[in-house]
Formats: structure tokens, C-alpha cells, sequence
């Protein structure tokens, strides 16, 4: 019998997706510090330790350009014969670094990555007036099982037709800077994640578990949310969505009966 699927969180956006045979490595960040545009005054990222790249990666998904889901340390460091699938900005930072196989995904496009797994890109996080990052929607297509990234808490309104998700990977807490408005809005976004999607479990992301934080900005950040308030929110709104929680590292085990049928089967 096959294994279930294994979600292993690494830490902030970063996430290790063993869906049978295939390791889909999520928004890697797993060695070096985290510094945008060379400002390390401003803010900067460091892990305890490095996390050890995996053995086998089948696919590199990313939703975003920036440095802190399109790390270019870490992408420096991989093979660059593994297959990518980005949004516009994160698929030139791929190319910039020397990927062969990029795949940039718009809003409303799939990828399928032999038939094991279907990838459907989403409107996600905007970044400017002119500039939407991903989310996306992956099938697994033998069993149905549905899973929703989003690392900014920016729920797409297409979800509405895509009720009945299995897990949603998206933040529960929020980080707003004073003047200039959210950074990430995990609180709200979550919620209105669960209200659209019916997820199963809701997974958290972009939390800095073991990560540490300094500069200008790291000082000014206000947060707000978190795993209690959602469950109340959840409760309120009379839904059975679970919150789990996870440590770096840890892992969830999707070994729960999918609610829709396979890819195969329709």
C-alpha cells in the first residue's frame, strides 16, 4: 500500500510535499540568511541551523519572487535540471539562476506532472498596483485529495467553485507595519480561506518557528491572530475546519478518505 501523503513544514513559507512518489518542495529557504535586495539593515532572516536539502526533488514550486519564496541562496545550491513551476516573477528568478525547465504559471492555468499530480494556479498576494503573486491548487490525481497554498492570506474569490478542499497551507496570523498596512493577513485571511473552501485542516505557514529576526522592520511589525482566535472564528461560523499547528519539521500525514473522486476517475 501506498503512503499517505506527508506535509513536513520547514519553517516560514518553506514546505517538503511527499505525495506517493513524488517530493514537491515548496518556497525553499533552507540555508543562508533571508535578506532582501541586500538590505540586511532593514530586515534579515536567520535560521539556527541549515535544513538539509532532500535527496530527490521532483518538482520546485514557487508562489512568489521575492527572496523569502524564491530564496536565491538556496535555489543557487539545487540542481538546476529540477522542473519549476512559478508565478511570472519567481519563474525569472529561476531562469536568472540557471534552471532548464521552467514553467510560469498565470492565474487560471495547470501543470501536470505526469499524471501523479495536477497544478492549478490562483490569483494570491498583490504586491503592487500592477503585480498579483500565486496561490495554487494541487491535485492529487489518483486520490482526489486537494490541497490550497497561499503564504500572504489573500484568498482568491474563485475558490467559491472549489468548495470541499482537504487542506488549506495558509497564514493564520496577521503582520502589519504602522502607515503602510499589512505585511501578511493571516488573520482575516484565514477565516475567509475556510468560509470559501470548507477545508478539512486548516496547515499555518509564514510564521518564523525557529527563525530569528533583526533590523529596522522586525522592530515595527505588529501582529495579530493566531490558532485560538481562528478556532473561535471557525466555531462561529459553524465550521469543522481543524487548525493544526505544526513545529519545523514536524510533519501531517493526509490520511483522511478524499471528498471528491480522482482525477482518474472523472
Amino acid at each position: 500500500m501506498a503512503a499517505s501523503p506527508r506535509l513536513t513544514w520547514l519553517d516560514v513559507n518553506t514546505w517538503q510535499l511527499n505525495l506517493g512518489k513524488l517530493t514537491v518542495l515548496i518556497d525553499p529557504w533552507l540555508l543562508g540568511d533571508l535578506v532582501f535586495n541586500n538590505t540586511g539593515w532593514l530586515i534579515r532572516g536567520q535560521r539556527p541551523t541549515p535544513v538539509p536539502i532532500p535527496d530527490s526533488i521532483d518538482l520546485l514550486l514557487l508562489s512568489q519572487g521575492l527572496a523569502d519564496h524564491a530564496h536565491p541562496e538556496t535555489l543557487a545550491a539545487l540542481d538546476k535540471q529540477i522542473p519549476v513551476v512559478a508565478s511570472a516573477n519567481g519563474a525569472d528568478v529561476a531562469r536568472d539562476l540557471g534552471f532548464q525547465s521552467v514553467h510560469a504559471l498565470a492565474p487560471g492555468e495547470t501543470y501536470k506532472l505526469s499524471d501523479q499530480l495536477q497544478i492549478q494556479a490562483l490569483p494570491g498576494a498583490p504586491l503592487g498596483p500592477f503585480v498579483t503573486e500565486n496561490a495554487y491548487l494541487l491535485t492529487l490525481m489518483a486520490t482526489g485529495h486537494t490541497i490550497y497554498y497561499e503564504p500572504h492570506g489573500y484568498p482568491a474569490k474563485q475558490l467559491e467553485s472549489m468548495r470541499d478542499v482537504d487542506v488549506a497551507i495558509t497564514p493564520i496570523v496577521s503582520l502589519k507595519l504602522p502607515l503602510a498596512g499589512p505585511v501578511i493577513r493571516g488573520g482575516e485571511g484565514a477565516i475567509e480561506v475556510a468560509k470559501l473552501t470548507h477545508p478539512q485542516v486548516i496547515l499555518p505557514t509564514a510564521e518564523g518557528g525557529e527563525v530569528t529576526y533583526t533590523g529596522l522592520l522586525s522592530t515595527m511589525l505588529q501582529q495579530s491572530g493566531g490558532a485560538e482566535q481562528l478556532r473561535s472564528q471557525l466555531a462561529a461560523a459553524n465550521l469543522d475546519t481543524r487548525v493544526e499547528s505544526l513545529r519545523p519539521m514536524e510533519s501531517f500525514v493526509l490520511d483522511f478518505a478524499p471528498r471528491t473522486p480522482s482525477l482518474s476517475q472523472i
